[in-house]
């Protein structure tokens, strides 16, 4: 087996079928047919099932897919090392994040890595943290920052940052009349709320109002933070958000820490437990944890 029948096999599953694959590889479909006849013989499997309408793999090609796209980012990896080790760091840096003040950790972290490895490219991908999750376990993105909770299986985590969480009011509204920049959980069970869309978060916020003995009003629930603000501003509702959310919003509203109890969000940065980082996802990573510690 060479790294070739590795490439052909990966195009023609991504492809679709044989004549697309061929031409995305530019060679001549009786070739690409015959180079995974080989592969399937030194396997001893079909890896295809070929039908009207395409192709799908069998289970074993499905297995092997596996490995196959582990070997390519290997591969990959090994030519893109080589190259930093001679002409400095290059490459492209893929990250995900959630919102709230991760961005901002983002900015800090690009712009420091920058100054020392100028040739990086970056993706940035912005979701919640069940997105992210998925997105680095599947090696989409190498490294992601997410809010806890979260399953630490496959997961390689550390906690990077804490913030409050507060009451985002319509300005018109009774509580916003309230004196001073703090609310206390209990005055917002009577109303409507808007949350974070995270399927774990409603039960965390549930679970903060109930030793008060009482039930939170949860009428929305939104991916992202600015659009929580514009039904926040038409006074649907209460959005109950992290404290960062106030650096973005300022018009028709007015903003409360949450207290008693006090709640905090955590912000974690995480890598797949299981896959080595590449050379500039690594170095990035590292320059991350040892800022930490300072």
């Amino acid at each position: 087996m060479e790294l070739r029948h590795i490439r052909y096999f990966l195009t023609v599953v991504e492809e679709g079928s044989f004549t697309k694959a061929a031409e995305k590889l530019s060679i001549a479909q009786p070739p690409l047919s015959r180079q995974i006849r080989d592969l399937e013989d030194e396997l001893n499997t079909r890896l295809f099932v070929r039908k009207a309408r395409g192709l799908t793999l069998t289970e074993s090609g499905e297995k092997f897919l596996q490995y196959a796209r582990r070997i390519r980012q290997l591969a990959d990896q090994s030519v893109e090392d080589i190259i930093n080790m001679r002409d400095g760091l290059t490459g492209r840096l893929y990250l995900a994040t959630v919102e709230g003040r991760a961005p901002s950790l983002i900015a800090e972290w690009i712009s420091a890595f920058k100054d020392k490895n100028p040739l990086v490219e970056y993706e940035v991908w912005n979701g919640n943290s069940d997105d992210v999750i998925k997105r680095v376990l599947s090696g989409l993105n190498e490294v992601g920052i997410i809010t806890l909770p979260y399953d630490e299986e496959g997961l390689d985590g550390r906690l990077i940052y804490e913030e409050p969480w507060v009451a985002i009011i319509p300005k018109d509204h009774p509580l916003a009349k309230d004196k001073g920049d703090t609310i206390e959980l209990k005055k917002l069970a009577p109303y409507d709320l808007i949350i974070p869309s995270r399927r774990s978060r409603r039960k965390e916020i549930e679970n903060w109002f109930a030793p008060l003995g009482c039930e939170p009003k949860i009428i929305c629930r939104m991916a992202h933070m600015l659009n929580a603000y514009e039904l926040t501003a038409k006074g649907l509702g209460i959005a109950i958000y992290p404290a960062s959310a106030a650096r973005y919003v300022n018009k028709g509203v007015v903003i409360k820490k949450i207290v008693d109890p006090d709640v905090t969000v955590g912000y974690v940065l995480v890598k797949n437990a299981n896959s080595d980082l590449s050379m500039v996802a690594k170095q990035f990573w590292d320059m991350v944890i040892d800022s930490q510690g300072k």
